[in-house]
């Protein structure tokens, strides 16, 4: 028999959470705009709408706090974190930025110009958004399979390379400033790339001199299915897999609200100085000193602690291990959802939940309403509405993928939450077909998921 394990740390501070009637939750969407984005804090009783920002920390974190070196230039705090990411990720040279798009928008105004082409393992909102606001064309170049939430695949979200060598026989290396390659990629369900993948990637990359930037945000639950699934890594501890992972790329953005385990922050890196010259220069106008960027010195003490705290090998054993007990519940109990469970998050595939649905009613945003009308559970929409308009013709983008995400923060529940998520998903698949779909009635123009407002296309979404 297999034994259970339990959450490697204890409890020492607890936040009440409200548990608002059916009557509260209802006006709480109304006013919200059945946008989860838009409903209040207090009014949400399992928050799943993220893992960014929303980890607990440690009693070493919170310590970190009180020694922060607030001073502007040349802060204590400063160097432990650059200390921190030289050791752990393996970079020469570090910038520290408010959060990870911050990175991301330092790295496309030094990279990309008008005409280039930036090829990617999947798309991200934030990230190609940066990059189309420099002029560039984001390329797909994930495998097929990751299109699919019924596949199982270890490393779905591994770069098909034929699908690069394609690009770069097309538009020329000169045209591709960097490949992007998320580890893990999260629009495809959380999914891992092998260390196989990286390194043909990187390998050419380089025959072609084209740099490979990582988005590392939850590069450590990579390297957990890298230990688990690939061979020749099980019995090497997650910091050397992670220190190899990355000697496959010339730098990286990062937030740090996710696996380096803080509320804020983030960071560029990179192992070119003429690069970190020009960020250093840009760093200033958008960020700050080069020395903080954006963040206090307490900040980045609590990350450079949480960096070291993130590659523990129970700690992160015990983060896919949560994810994956919801994600088992649901599978048994046949819900349609991306398949294999990913690392932070498991997903709901709300086109084949909501199969009575046009994608134009917004399925996935009206199930993300659903489940929290049903129990006051915050998830997020990843489908249409996450993935804009066609710049060119200004139809609705269709993905492939129509994705509700439960995204489960780090430390921060226990797997008695997960159970009361997994009682309300059942229930709702129960009586899906009685969920109704969504209109827009307020579109902002870019990422608008964030702020878009929906009601009902008939008088209720989901009837009591």
């Amino acid at each position: 028999m297999k034994r259970r394990t339990a959450e490697p740390y204890k409890i020492k501070a607890v936040e009440p959470l409200n548990i608002l009637t059916r009557e509260e939750r209802q006006k709480a969407l109304e006013k919200s705009g059945y946008n989860t984005f838009l409903l209040d804090s207090e009014d949400v009783y399992i928050d799943l709408l993220t893992d960014s920002g929303t980890n607990a920390m440690s009693d070493q974190q919170w310590g970190a706090l009180m020694v922060g070196d607030e001073a502007y230039a040349g802060s204590k705090s400063w160097y432990k974190l650059e200390k921190a990411v030289r050791e752990v990720y393996g970079y020469k040279y570090v910038l520290p930025t408010h959060q990870g798009r911050g990175a991301e928008n330092l790295l496309s105004q030094l990279k990309v110009k008008e005409g280039d082409y930036v090829p990617g393992n999947m798309y991200f909102t934030t990230t190609r958004a940066h990059q189309e606001l420099n002029g560039g064309t984001f390329v797909d170049v994930v495998i097929d399979e990751a299109h699919d939430p019924d596949v199982e695949v270890d490393f779905k979200g591994n770069v098909d390379l034929n699908k690069l060598k394609t690009l770069i026989a097309e538009v020329g290396a000169e045209s591709i400033p960097y490949v992007c390659v998320a580890v893990t990629v999260n629009m495809a369900g959380g999914q891992p790339v092998s260390m196989d993948n990286l390194r043909e990637t990187y390998d050419l990359c380089q025959k072609h001199g084209i740099d490979v930037m990582y988005d590392a945000t939850r590069c450590v639950e990579n390297a957990y299915f890298i230990k688990e699934r690939e061979q020749g890594y099980q019995n090497m501890p997650i910091k050397d897999i992670l220190l190899e992972m990355f000697s496959y790329s010339d730098g990286c953005t990062m937030s740090g609200k996710k696996d380096a385990l803080v509320n804020i922050g983030g960071f560029l890196a990179m192992n070119d100085e003429e690069l970190y010259t020009r960020s250093r220069e840009l760093v200033v106008v958008y960020e700050g000193m080069p020395s903080y960027g954006g963040m206090a010195g307490r900040d980045m003490e609590a990350m450079a602690k949480g960096i070291y705290e993130s590659i523990d090998d129970h700690y992160i054993e015990h983060r896919i291990q949560q994810v994956r007990y919801l994600g088992e519940q649901l599978m048994d109990a046949g819900i349609p959802m991306v398949r294999p469970v990913g690392g932070h998050a498991v997903y709901l595939d709300a086109k084949a939940f909501l199969d009575h649905l046009d994608r134009e009613q917004y399925p996935a945003q009206a199930l993300a309403a659903a489940l929290y009308l049903d129990s006051g559970v915050r998830a997020m929409e990843r489908g249409i509405v996450s993935a804009g308009r066609n710049k060119e013709t200004g139809e609705n983008n269709i993905p492939k993928l129509e994705m509700v995400r439960l995204t489960i923060p780090r430390r921060v529940y226990t797997n008695n939450h997960m159970d009361v998520v997994a009682d309300s998903v059942i229930e709702l698949y129960r009586k899906r077909h009685q969920i109704k779909g969504l209109k827009m009635d307020y579109e902002p123009p870019t990422l608008r998921f964030f702020n878009a407002r929906f009601s009902p296309k008939e008088v209720a979404l989901l009837e009591s």
